[in-house]
């Protein structure tokens, strides 16, 4: 996830370098073009790997090519040159916040989207009175504890001590905290508090402890990305989402655990568990964020998501996990891993939270050039019936590994009949089922690429996670990464015709690589696509555990699939249980 202007790289040292490898790099340009003898020549003399004929008929073969002996003699004077090349780009020192000339968007030609803004509107809360104990206002949604801070039956200062304690007493179980930003935490919740007494009210987030994944920078802290090579890394600026929560008055209480470089539930400090079952992991990088959300140490937190980092941990712990559009909101400041998918969502208690969180972070900061200018209006009491709602049939009706979460996702199709609910069969369109590793096997290794070479990455725990993908892409070729991106455009085509059909899909969420059934599309094909998708819980195994049924939306319409998420939520009352801790 990208931060495109690091301010810790604007230094004369890195503009000389980038000087002296444009002067290189031309250089060589000419020679290759001009005097190849010469530069042939020189190559000779130098020590290092060369091309051989047999070397490109092995590329062949990965290719799907086969070329005769003199086609092969004809290019390996310029295969050789390339390596001069490629030495010559090494030479530039690349931060892993700097990213390609080229930026995706989702949007295709013709597509139309809605450019009025409206007010935010909120659901009316209840009347409230702060509990004889405050722990068990804990798992309280956010709505319901800005009622407690906007009214001053409780300061943010108690709460935020409340969460702190909490923090501390759990996470020696759960071990989903990297860092505790105790100080800074206490000086946010002390301003919120001066700020409500002189009649400052920020909006709903003011004074509401939160926590964030440790991909994103928060100044006087360190950042880690879960990864032993950066447990000492630090930025001397904010995060754009970081600082937009606090902007809004937030109260960021902890650095909260990802899998090494956001993937998986294990980081360096051991694998994060799961408070519905402490003898498993959440399931997905955004592990530590969905196990404090789900065992009441915080108020909300933020995710990141690439292939279901936010989708399989808040399903997984029961939560309300939101997967914005791509280019929604900033990931200035927060670690790359896929240029062109990656996406920071909020991850909550209900799903109305994730729409409050969601409206502080949402537009452009100047910083992230891949981030839309458009509104996000929020109404709660949105008519959604009249909204037509297809249903991906083969995926609900195909066998499953887990046959209870089968028979959960069949009764989310009964009771959205029952309520009302038009439901229209549709598929999602066909694709090649590696299609998303090419393209972010690809862009992960050119982001992380001074950690393989300079061979760190012997000291993530999981060898067989990253360390083994990126050097399997490097044995991706260049063309066939373009033509995955090619392939990428027609599947954005098609699934513009599925949302032609309908409004909104509901869909099982699934793991988050393809599988052989279609309920393995969903996750990989969706954030190939931009789409949003919000994921609310929608049942149990006999053995507690809970499950999750996923809406997706058209591109930017995060409030209307929150809004049919929400009438479900409302209906089934699933979120309203929460682990015994």
């Amino acid at each position: 996830m990208s931060h495109p202007e690091s301010p810790l790289k604007s230094t004369e040292h890195n503009h000389s370098k980038r000087r002296r490898f444009l002067t290189q790099f031309s250089a060589i340009g000419l020679s290759s073009t001009l005097f190849p003898g010469l530069l042939w020549g020189k190559m000779q003399e130098a020590p290092g790997l060369r091309i051989t004929p047999e070397m490109i008929r092995v590329a062949e073969q990965m290719a799907g090519l086969e070329f005769n002996d003199a086609e092969r003699e004809a290019i390996l004077e310029r295969v050789n040159q390339n390596l001069e090349r490629y030495q010559a780009m090494r030479k530039t020192p690349l931060e892993n916040s700097d990213s390609p000339a080229l930026e995706f968007n989702p949007v295709l030609p013709g597509m139309q989207f809605e450019t009025r803004r409206q007010p935010f509107k909120m659901s009316p809360v209840p009347g409230l009175q702060t509990p004889a104990d405050l722990q068990d206002a804990a798992f309280w949604p956010v709505t319901h504890l800005a009622q407690l801070v906007r009214t001053r039956q409780v300061s943010s200062l108690d709460l935020t001590r409340m969460y702190l304690n909490r923090l501390k007493k759990y996470d020696p179980q759960l071990r989903c905290v990297i860092t505790l930003t105790e100080d800074l935490a206490l000086r946010l919740a002390r301003r919120a508090d001066q700020e409500t007494a002189a009649g400052r009210y920020r909006g709903p987030l003011h004074g509401i402890p939160w926590g964030v994944k440790d991909l994103a920078a928060a100044r006087g802290y360190k950042t880690t990305w879960g990864a032993a090579p950066y447990q000492d890394q630090e930025f001397d600026y904010d995060s754009t989402v970081v600082e937009r929560l606090e902007e809004a008055g937030a109260v960021l209480v902890a650095k909260l655990s990802t899998g090494e470089m956001a993937r998986g539930d294990i980081w360096f400090g051991g694998q994060t568990m799961n408070p519905w079952n402490p003898a498993v992991g959440p399931g997905g990088s955004s592990a530590g964020s969905a196990a404090a959300t789900a065992a009441g140490l915080v108020g909300f937190s933020l995710g990141t998501e690439t292939r279901g980092s936010i989708s399989r941990p808040s399903t997984n712990c029961g939560l309300s996990g939101l997967r914005p559009t791509f280019g929604r909101v900033s990931r200035y400041g927060v670690m790359a891993l896929t240029f062109s998918m990656d996406k920071v969502g909020p991850i909550c208690r209900t799903v109305e939270d994730c729409a409050v969180v969601f409206n502080a972070l949402y537009g452009p900061d100047g910083k992230d050039l891949a981030v839309a200018d458009r509104p996000f209006n929020w109404d709660p009491s949105l008519e959604t019936r009249g909204l037509s709602l297809g249903y991906i049939r083969s995926a609900f009706e195909a066998e499953r590994r887990d046959p209870e979460e089968k028979a959960n996702d069949e009764a989310t199709l009964e009771k959205l009949t029952s309520m009302g609910f038009d439901l229209r069969p549709v598929e999602f369109p066909d694709y090649p089922e590696d299609l998303q590793r090419i393209i972010l096997y690809s862009e992960a290794a050119a982001a992380f690429d001074e950690l393989t070479r300079s061979g760190r990455d012997k000291l993530l725990a999981t060898q067989d996670a990253w360390p083994k993908s990126f050097r399997e892409a490097r044995m991706i070729p260049a063309v066939e990464y373009i033509q995955a991106l090619r392939l990428r455009k027609l599947l954005m085509k098609e699934m513009e015709q599925l949302f032609s059909q309908v409004d909104a899909l509901v869909v099982p969420t699934g793991p988050s690589a393809p599988a052989d059934d279609p309920v393995g599309k969903n996750i990989p094909l969706t954030n190939m696509t931009g789409h949003p998708a919000v994921v609310v819980p929608n049942g149990f195994s006999a053995s507690g555990i809970p499950s999750s049924i996923t809406w997706v939306g058209r591109l930017y319409q995060e409030a209307e699939i929150l809004a049919l998420a929400k009438n479900y939520q409302d209906a089934t009352g699933f979120h309203e249980k929460h682990p015994e801790m």
